[in-house]
């Protein structure tokens, strides 16, 4: 993982955990790497993600089951989209509605990008009894 300047390393690492929650990696109720082993594996201070999984316990994305680890919470996919769209549309929409307006960008171009961009990563589902 390679961090950016922009923001704590901390939120870093618990954007990088949200975004395995999303991508479905990690399944509500499934245990997550522990605390040392995900230190290890993005070669940062395992305080760094202590910092990083209470931040995502106080959004309750992941809950701490005592003696067992640390677990995605049941809604934490739920809990993980609603924090991300609230702080998008309040930190990265005004610029960009700045930038197509300066630009001069029509919003059906913009869908026509999001559509071709929403059917590449698109990954068809298969079904596991086949």
């Amino acid at each position: 993982m390679e961090f950016k300047d922009k923001d704590a390393i901390y939120l870093q690492i618990a954007a990088y955990v949200s975004e395995n929650i999303l991508l479905g990696k990690w399944l509500p109720d499934q245990k997550i790497p522990s605390t040392r082993d995900l230190a290890i594996e993005l070669e940062v201070n395992p305080n760094t993600v202590i910092r990083s999984y209470e931040f995502l316990q106080s959004q309750e994305v992941v809950v701490n089951k005592r003696g067992l680890g640390i677990f995605v919470a049941a809604d934490g996919p739920q809990k993980v989209k609603a924090y991300r769209k609230e702080r998008f549309i309040q930190q990265q929409m005004p610029e960009f509605f700045r930038n197509i307006y300066l630009l001069d960008i029509d919003i059906k171009d913009l869908e026509a990008m999001y559509e071709k961009y929403r059917l590449a990563i698109a990954q068809p589902k298969t079904d596991p009894n086949k």
